[in-house]
Order: structure tokens, then C-alpha cells, then sequence
């Protein structure tokens, strides 16, 4: 079960080799944040081996992957790998699922014919295989015959589902223990998410618990150092994000009438960077993830900026979170 009350993590972004993760991930736990979120995409370092290797260097701190697309592996060899790696390290894990970028799945021949159905037929196949079950299936996208583990975990980890869009949030409801909101997640997405996860919670065979993780970008000290990378995160994808916020339609209509990054960057109010970052001194930033576990995030998992070095990012992260404890 997978219910954070009032955690805050930090993620080790993509761009940094695998050398440096081993110091990274201990460093994040000495620090005494509450989790570590690693990252899988095309094509950098797999969340696998990354996220084996954190927990393997550490003995407390959560480790999430965030997230394995749904489609680049078969549910079974997931669900092989994710328990190996729960009964490894017990409560620890929290394994998630995602769409996966499309034209990455694209370029690497693995675009579903549904996306939807795909996610939520994985989770499901997982799902049931790492409570030990003997799973056929004949879906859309999952198709297994009499698959069963011979080393189930004896506490399954959570499953996450990396999602932001309404039907895929109802999924989320349906066959996950948890969200993942990527960035920008601001509180007003938070509760508009929920609302789109309660259809599926109500689902006959829903998980009892449901955990919201949010990411953002933390710009301890000068908002200003968020500018262009909140700017880069305003993608057509994200518009679902932001329209719950008191000034989303200057912000949509900007979005709309800029053709680069930089005009985009340009055009943001500071104000709006507050609300689109965690951003300020530390009591400031403090502030704001309050406010996210109010709306409802249990756990709100900080990013560094990329051009922060990673460990300066994980100071500034536990300097925040000693601040939200105290």
C-alpha cells in the first residue's frame, strides 16, 4: 500500500550519467528526504537498471521509477523485473507506467493501436501477476497465456500511473495505487486530476488507496533561474495543467501567439512562475509544497533545474522539505 502523507522527494533527472547515481541516490537518502524518482526515456539510462541500482546503494528512501512506458516491454518481463526488485527491497519500490512519448514509440516500432487500452491492460496484467496470480489474458495490446511468477513478491510494490489527460486519469483510478502529475503541477491541476481519478476509483475492482505524486521544478532562491525551463515544460500537452489556474487564458493565449521558447520565456509573468515552479526562499518554497499536499498531493517530488548540478538540487531540496517538517 502506497500512501504518502506530506513526502517530499527528489528526482535525479535523465541528463546525468549512470556513473554519478550511486552518490546521488546516497546522497539523497543522507539528506533525509523521503523518496528518489529516476527517470526512463528514449534514450538515455533504463529505469530498471538505474532504479536496481539505487535501491542497492541505499537501505531506507523510496525509490520510484517515473515512469517505464507501458509498451517497450512485455507486462510479464515487467512484472518478472518489478518483483525481483520488490523482494530485493521490500516496500521500497513504487514501479510506474506511462504511455511512453509517441514518437519515441514510433521510432522504436512500439506505438499501440490504443494507447489507453494499453496502459490500462499492463497495469492490470502486472497488477495481478505480482499478487501471484496465474494470468491469461486477450486484450487490445496484452496477450498472455497461463503466465504465472514463480517468485512473487511477498509485498507487491506499488503501481503508478505517469498520466494527465481525463480518460487516462480514470484509468489511473481504475488500475493504479497512485498518479504521477508531471511538471508543471500546480495545486488547481491537483484537484482537477482527482476529479478525473474518482470515476475510476468507483470502478468494481479498483485498489483501495489511490496516492497522488506531483512534480516540480524547485528554483531555491531566484525564481528567474526557472524562466526558460518552465518555458520549455508549457508544451501542447501540458494545456490541460494549467487551465485551472486564475490566469490561464493570458497564459493559454501566450502559449498560442509565440512560436519559440525564448518569446514563451519572455512573456512570463514572475507571478506566474511562482505558480508554475516551486520558487523562492526556503520558507517560501516551503509554502508552496504545503499548499500541494493540502490539494491533495501526497508526495511532491522536486526537480533540479538542469543546469543546477544534481548535488546542489539535493541540498536545496531537503533544505525545503526540513522546512515544510519543521
Amino acid at each position: 500500500m502506497y500512501e504518502p502523507q506530506a513526502s517530499v522527494g527528489v528526482r535525479i533527472n535523465r541528463e546525468q550519467p549512470p556513473a554519478k547515481l550511486r552518490d546521488l541516490a546516497r546522497q539523497a537518502e543522507d539528506a533525509g528526504l523521503d523518496e528518489v524518482w529516476l527517470v526512463e526515456d528514449c534514450f538515455w539510462a533504463a529505469g530498471i537498471t538505474t532504479t536496481a541500482t539505487a535501491l542497492a546503494v541505499t537501505s531506507t528512501i523510496k525509490v520510484g521509477i517515473g515512469v517505464l512506458p507501458a509498451v517497450a516491454r512485455n507486462p510479464a518481463v515487467a512484472a518478472m523485473e518489478i518483483a525481483a526488485l520488490a523482494e530485493l527491497h521490500p516496500d521500497r519500490l513504487i514501479a510506474g507506467f506511462g504511455h511512453g512519448v509517441a514518437s519515441w514509440m514510433r521510432q522504436i516500432g512500439a506505438y499501440p493501436e490504443s494507447p489507453l487500452a494499453a496502459l490500462e491492460e499492463t497495469l492490470l496484467a502486472v497488477r495481478r501477476l505480482l499478487a501471484g496470480e496465474r494470468v491469461s489474458m486477450n486484450g487490445r495490446h496484452v496477450h498472455l497465456d497461463e503466465v504465472e511468477l514463480v517468485f512473487p513478491p511477498a509485498s507487491p510494490p506499488p503501481l503508478v500511473a505517469g498520466v494527465r489527460r481525463p480518460k487516462s486519469l480514470a484509468v489511473a483510478g481504475a488500475a493504479a495505487d497512485g498518479t504521477i502529475l508531471a511538471e508543471p503541477a500546480p495545486p488547481e491541476f491537483v484537484r482537477t486530476a482527482l476529479a478525473g481519478i474518482a470515476p475510476g476509483r468507483a470502478a468494481e475492482g479498483a485498489p483501495p488507496h489511490h496516492a497522488v505524486v506531483t512534480y516540480n521544478w524547485l528554483a531555491l532562491g531566484d525564481r528567474e533561474r526557472a524562466r526558460r525551463t518552465v518555458a520549455e515544460s508549457l508544451n501542447p500537452g501540458s494545456r490541460v495543467q494549467v487551465e485551472g489556474l486564475p490566469f490561464a487564458s493570458e497564459l493559454l493565449a501566450l502559449m498560442d501567439s509565440t512560436s519559440t521558447v525564448d518569446e514563451l520565456a519572455a512573456g512570463l509573468r514572475p507571478e506566474w512562475i511562482d505558480r508554475l515552479a516551486i520558487c523562492g526562499d526556503v520558507d517560501e518554497c516551503a509554502a508552496a509544497v504545503r499548499a500541494l499536499h493540502e490539494a491533495g498531493s501526497g508526495s511532491v517530488v522536486l526537480l533540479p533545474l538542469p543546469e543546477e548540478s544534481p548535488e546542489q538540487a539535493i541540498e536545496d531540496a531537503a533544505r525545503v522539505a526540513a522546512a515544510v517538517r519543521g
